[in-house]
């Protein structure tokens, strides 16, 4: 229906398809039509208040709209167009019965980087948020058809991984872990020496001592492991694990011979190697405009390294329309910043970055939100909140006398309650507000679907392919609607590297065919074809919606 509108427009004004399929919008409500054409960029070439061509244009219009068209409005700056109801709801039952949806393939090689916390404990929470975003972003991109390769960067060259080094026990088990690294923690903190000793395990591993290289990787693949088994119970998996000290001197000379030729890197007073970034955006943002990229020894940095491991990441990418995301938290926005500036100088492109801000924990005595911490042990490790939901869900289930897997129920209302607001707005952890099984929640929307799977599995053989479209009531137009909008906000979500688009559309389609569902019987109507067929059409995109959060559906619940 979109290209017909299209063609309409390109034939009644002076601007190409691709200038208009830029601009046309999708209502915010269907009651001001199911497509708009704003006039502002006529009002440039037609030297016109953007009001007036929109009433221009709908006069003329409206004297020649197809069978497809039932009317155009102008309002405001805005011209309205009106698809026929009857074909609108064949066109969008057949689209969704099919899963065609009218999205086209993209097919680019995309490398993805998520998750890539510290390999010194088990996960919390906060940072979990980095790994369910990625896995949705990854999971979208699939969808659309692309080439999606996920990497993990593992940090094994860090004071993190020196300092378990310190506290560690042969036999120590993965989750003996994180009281371990709370522990040296606070002995580090009271002891100056400790620090020093650190530093020089680091040293020694840069330096590939045998002994210092097979504890240390000793500790990571124990961590590892452990983080890959929490993840997997999230259907969370990656295709490349990366590790930091595969870059430890990789590439670092010819990249500090070419940051040399720019003229922009020195010594400092201490001697260590620095990029000056004196004159770029990021000045007013540090207290000293340099980015450190080598010790006063010689031996390369994180940054350096950084550096190095995105490099090769975009030269995979060579002579292809790719992508190269990163999920990050907020915290490390100047630190990319300085990362970018740096490519910048040796002729690369940075990679699209997504920050997303974090999941505070609320103070029990306070009541004030704090930041988690694996170092002061102030966290909800991911696997005690996964077990914890999963004993709701479960008691939840005895107490509905329903059905269901409280596994995936678990992992649902997880996962949705943390896409469910924009990448950049916090969350406030509870465990009252996270395990609430009503209303905007991840259980609601797959109880959603089982009520639609309850409906058609009460058919038998009922079902045909053959049905005529009714009047159309309010309930079925506003589902019909919803369901149209899934192609768009796809495609929205896909650009802006944003699932909070995907996990809302899915609480409003629910709602919407609740709604549907309560004011206008299925079985046994005179309209019961039509009406199994859209609700048929709704499951289709709910689970496709869902899918694309990491979230299962389940026909009983």
């Amino acid at each position: 229906m979109k290209d017909i509108i299209v063609s309409l427009l390109i034939k009644n004004t002076k601007l190409q398809k691709a200038e208009i399929e830029k601009i046309i919008e999708i209502p915010p409500n269907y009651e001001m039509g199911d497509y708009a054409f704003p006039c502002f960029t006529l009002s440039k070439t037609l030297k016109k208040n953007p009001v007036e061509i929109a009433l221009e244009l709908s006069r003329v219009l409206s004297k020649k709209l197809p069978k497809e068209i039932s009317k155009v409005e102008n309002k405001g700056p805005y011209l309205n167009f009106f698809i026929e109801r009857k074909i609108l709801a064949k066109e969008i039952i057949t689209q969704a019965l099919n899963e065609s949806y009218g999205s086209e393939k993209q097919g680019n090689k995309i490398i993805i980087e998520h998750t890539s916390v510290n390999p010194n404990a088990s996960p919390h929470v906060g940072r979990s948020r980095n790994s369910i975003i990625g896995d949705s972003i990854v999971r979208i991109l699939k969808f659309l058809g692309n080439k999606v390769e996920t990497h993990y960067y593992v940090n094994d060259v860090s004071k993190q991984i020196a300092m378990l080094a310190l506290a560690y026990k042969k036999g120590d088990k993965f989750s003996d872990m994180l009281n371990n690294y709370i522990k040296i923690s606070k002995k580090v903190s009271e002891n100056s020496k400790l620090e020093k000793e650190i530093f020089e395990l680091l040293e020694k591993f840069e330096s590939k001592d045998k002994k210092t290289v097979a504890l240390f990787k000793e500790i990571v693949d124990i961590c590892v492991k452990g983080q890959k088994e929490i993840f997997s119970k999230f259907g969370i998996e990656f295709d490349y694990f990366d590790y930091e000290s595969e870059y430890v001197g990789k590439y670092s000379e010819d990249i500090l011979k070419k940051f040399e030729k720019t003229g922009k890197l020195f010594k400092d007073d201490e001697g260590r190697l620095v990029l000056d970034l004196a004159h770029t955006p990021i000045t007013r943002k540090m207290k000293a405009p340099v980015f450190v990229l080598a010790r006063s020894n010689g031996t390369g940095l994180y940054g350096l390294r950084d550096i190095s491991y995105t490099i090769e990441k975009m030269n995979k990418l060579k002579g292809t329309n790719g992508r190269n995301i990163i999920i990050l938290g907020e915290d490390q926005k100047l630190y990319f910043e300085q990362i970018a500036e740096s490519l910048k100088l040796l002729g690369y492109n940075s990679p699209e970055v997504v920050h997303y801000s974090f999941v505070l924990l609320q103070d029990s005595e306070t009541g004030k939100a704090k930041k988690m911490s694996t170092r002061r042990g102030e966290l909800v490790l991911l696997e005690d909140f996964y077990n914890e939901t999963i004993k709701r869900a479960t008691s939840e289930i005895k107490k509905r006398e329903t059905k269901g897997d409280p596994k995936k129920i678990a992992v649902g209302a997880i996962k949705y309650a943390m896409l469910r607001n924009d990448n950049d707005k916090n969350i406030i952890f509870s465990w009252e507000h996270s395990l609430n099984f009503e209303g905007d929640s991840g259980p609601y929307l797959q109880y959603s679907y089982a009520r639609a799977s309850s409906i058609l599995k009460k058919l038998k053989n009922k079902r045909t392919s053959k049905y005529d479209i009714p009047k159309i009531n309010e309930s079925e137009l506003k589902l019909v609607k919803l369901i149209s909008n899934f192609p768009e906000t796809l495609k929205k979500a896909s650009q802006t590297l944003n699932p909070s688009l995907i996990a809302n559309y899915s609480f409003q389609l629910a709602q919407s065919f609740n709604e549907f569902y309560h004011s206008s019987q299925v079985l046994g109507s005179e309209e019961e074809t039509f009406r199994l067929k859209l609700v048929e059409s709704f499951r289709n995109t709910l689970r496709n919606s869902l899918g694309l959060m990491g979230i299962e559906v389940m026909d009983e619940m």
